[in-house]
C-alpha cells in the first residue's frame, strides 16, 4: 500500500481553473522540459489522472506542476496536465503559474518585471504588472506559431462539410470559422460544442496527419475551435475551444489565442503588433498580439505571439493519493460511456 501527499495552489485565469502543484511533483530526468514531459508521461502519469479527474478533480480541471529552472537564463519550469493528457504548452495555466508562483515568493526573477520559464514547447519570456502585492496582469511572449494547413475541407457528422484551418501556438487546433453550415458558437449549448468537437478532432486525425515541421513528437489533434461573434463591443471575436473527450476552456485559451493570432496574420488579417481582443464562451479575454515574426527549419512562415491575461487565487489545498482507495487514480465519466 502506497501513500502519497501533493500541495497545490489553487486559483484560475479568467475563469479557467489552474491548480498548481507546488509540494509532491515527482524528479524528473531529462535536459529539457519536452524530455521531462516525456519521461512523466511513461512513469507518472498516474498523477494527472489522480489529480484532474475525479474525485478530486472534474472533467474541466486544468494544471501544472512547478520545478525550479532547466535552463541558465531560466526563472522556473512547468509542465502541464489536464484532463486531456500532459500537454506541451498551455497558454492560462502558463499566466496562473507565473501569477501564483510571484505572489506566493516562489519564484524571484532575475530581471524584476520579467520572467522566463522553461516549458515542453519551448521557452516562454513574460512581463508581469504589480498592483500592490497582486499580480495585475501577465503577458507571455509564446513559442513560434504557425498557419500549417488552410481551408481544409472535412467531412463532420452532424454539420457536414465544413471548411477549416489548422493553427499551432503551443498545441494545434483546427479552427472553424463562421460559413454556410456553421453559424457561429452563439446559435449552439457549450454541450453541443463539446460533443461536435469530440467529433471534430476524430474527423481530423483521420483525414490529416497534423505534425509540427520542427518537431515531430508534436503531432495529432487533442483540440477543436469554434468560432463566433462577440458578446460586447470590447472584443474582436469570440471562440469555445475543446480539448480532448470532456474539456470546455472556460478562458480563451492561451495556446488557441495564440494559433488565431497567427491565422489571422498569415492570412492578412492582423497587423504586427495589433491589438487582438480573443473572448471566452463566458465573455473573459485575452489579448493576443504578434509581436515578430520569424521562419521554421522548413521555411514555414511563423510568429512569435503574446497572450496577455489575469489570473486570481482562490486557496491553498492538500491532496492525498491512498493506493488502497477505490478511484485512486481518478476516473472519467466517458471512459465508461457505451
Amino acid at each position: 500500500m502506497s501513500r502519497h501527499r501533493f500541495v497545490s495552489i489553487e486559483g484560475h485565469t479568467e475563469g479557467m481553473p489552474v491548480r498548481m502543484l507546488i509540494d509532491g511533483p515527482p524528479a524528473l530526468e531529462g535536459a529539457t522540459m519536452a524530455a521531462r514531459r516525456k519521461a512523466f508521461v511513461e512513469s507518472h502519469d498516474w498523477i494527472r489522472r489522480a489529480l484532474m479527474l475525479e474525485p478530486r478533480g472534474h472533467a474541466h480541471m486544468s494544471g501544472t506542476l512547478l520545478y525550479p529552472p532547466v535552463s541558465a537564463d531560466a526563472d522556473m519550469s512547468l509542465l502541464f496536465i489536464e484532463t486531456s493528457g500532459c500537454l506541451p504548452m498551455c497558454g492560462h495555466a502558463s499566466i496562473g503559474s507565473i501569477s501564483f508562483a510571484l505572489e506566493a515568493g516562489l519564484v524571484r526573477p532575475k530581471s524584476p518585471g520579467t520572467v522566463v520559464v522553461d516549458v515542453p514547447a519551448g521557452k516562454l519570456h513574460a512581463r508581469y504588472e504589480m498592483d500592490g502585492e497582486r499580480v495585475a496582469s501577465v503577458r507571455f511572449t509564446n513559442v513560434p506559431s504557425f498557419l500549417l494547413h488552410r481551408d481544409v475541407e472535412i467531412a463532420h457528422p452532424h454539420f457536414g462539410r465544413l471548411t477549416l484551418d489548422i493553427a499551432y501556438g503551443g498545441n494545434f487546433y483546427p479552427i472553424v470559422e463562421v460559413q454556410p453550415n456553421f453559424p457561429g458558437c452563439e446559435h449552439f449549448s457549450p454541450e453541443q460544442l463539446l460533443m461536435w468537437g469530440r467529433q471534430l478532432q476524430q474527423a481530423v486525425n483521420e483525414t490529416l496527419d497534423v505534425v509540427h515541421p520542427d518537431d515531430p513528437a508534436i503531432r495529432g489533434i487533442r483540440h477543436a475551435m469554434w468560432t463566433g461573434a462577440p458578446i460586447s463591443d470590447d472584443a474582436d471575436a469570440r471562440a469555445v475551444v475543446i480539448a480532448g473527450d470532456s474539456l470546455i476552456d472556460r478562458s480563451p485559451c492561451g495556446t488557441g489565442t495564440s494559433a488565431r493570432v497567427a491565422q489571422r496574420y498569415a492570412r492578412g488579417m492582423l497587423a504586427q503588433r495589433e491589438a487582438f481582443r480573443h473572448q471566452s464562451l463566458i465573455g473573459s479575454c485575452f489579448t493576443g498580439r504578434v509581436e515578430s515574426t520569424t521562419r521554421l527549419g522548413n521555411g514555414l512562415d511563423a510568429v512569435f505571439p503574446s497572450v496577455e491575461g489575469r489570473a486570481w487565487i482562490t486557496g491553498r489545498a492538500e491532496y492525498y493519493v491512498d493506493d488502497a482507495q477505490p478511484y485512486a487514480h481518478g476516473f472519467s465519466l466517458q471512459e465508461y460511456a457505451n
